[in-house]
């Protein structure tokens, strides 16, 4: 479960709705069917016609990944599995490898492993693990640019709806209450719109770029050690250069775990 997602939103509604109370709007202006329809259907409507089915029906797995953290070795782990591999394959051979085929859960270091143990040219492996990257990319980005998109409209069908009950407000001159009504419901379709696009739906795309470019490093970490393996690199090698991928606060962690085992 990705908390940060569900501690957003709960943040956000709650930061709306306690302001609106500490302003004197009455919660009740909220419960307005032609703003939620207009808002909603709206920039599902233009969601529709701006992307194609392939790509829409992915929708409800992106909320998926939103919400959900995705199970993978952290990059301390991954670095320790090269190094332990390119022990194994300097002593026993690259085929001594296979059994630690079926302890890996993640395809695409499955893949690499698998194709190292096959003897494919490093070459080879390289340009196909980076296709398949290349790939995964293209596949995230179009998800994100859904609720890129989707913030983009949703403010702007705000706003219609917003001139819309303003239309309907003009109708009303004559009873002042009346007026007031129309008026402040007119706006609710604008709060919608601005909440939906900036509080969520652009959020909600800069997440997926960031869960994308932490995936995509992961990676390229799998690349490189399947490489640098291939080609003999000594496993001090291996775990000086995979390192690198990592943050400076990992980098001293892992470090210091080295040493605590060395010395143990």
């Amino acid at each position: 479960m990705d908390k940060t997602s569900y501690i957003g939103i709960a943040l956000g509604v709650a930061a709306v709705l306690f302001g609106m109370v500490a302003k004197g709007t009455s919660l009740a202006v909220l419960v307005n069917p032609a703003a939620i329809l207009i808002i909603f259907a709206g920039t599902a409507a233009a969601i529709m016609i701006a992307f194609p089915f392939a790509e829409v029906k992915r929708v409800p797995s992106l909320f998926k990944v939103l919400f959900t953290e995705k199970k993978q070795v952290s990059q301390e782990e991954l670095v320790k599995q090269f190094v332990e591999y390119a022990t194994i394959s300097r002593r026993e051979g690259m085929l001594a490898l296979e059994s630690k085929v079926d302890e890996i859960d993640d395809p695409f270091f499955k893949q690499a492993v698998r194709m190292m143990i096959d003897g494919q040219e490093p070459e080879f492996i390289r340009h196909t693990l980076n296709e398949r990257i290349d790939a995964m990319q293209d596949r995230h980005a179009s998800g994100a640019s859904i609720f890129t998109q989707a913030g983009t409209y949703s403010p702007s069908l705000g706003v219609l709806g917003a001139v819309l009950g303003l239309i309907a407000a003009l109708g009303n001159l004559d009873d002042t209450e009346a007026l007031g009504h129309s008026i402040a419901a007119a706006f609710v379709a604008t709060l919608f719109g601005i909440f939906l696009g900036y509080v969520l739906f652009h959020p909600f795309a800069n997440k997926l770029k960031r869960k994308s470019r932490a995936e995509v490093l992961h990676n390229h970490m799998i690349v490189e050690g399947t490489i640098a393996i291939l080609n003999g690199s000594s496993p001090r090698a291996i775990e000086e250069y995979l390192s690198v991928y990592m943050g400076e606060k990992e980098q001293l962690s892992y470090i210091e775990g080295a040493e605590q085992e060395n010395v143990s």
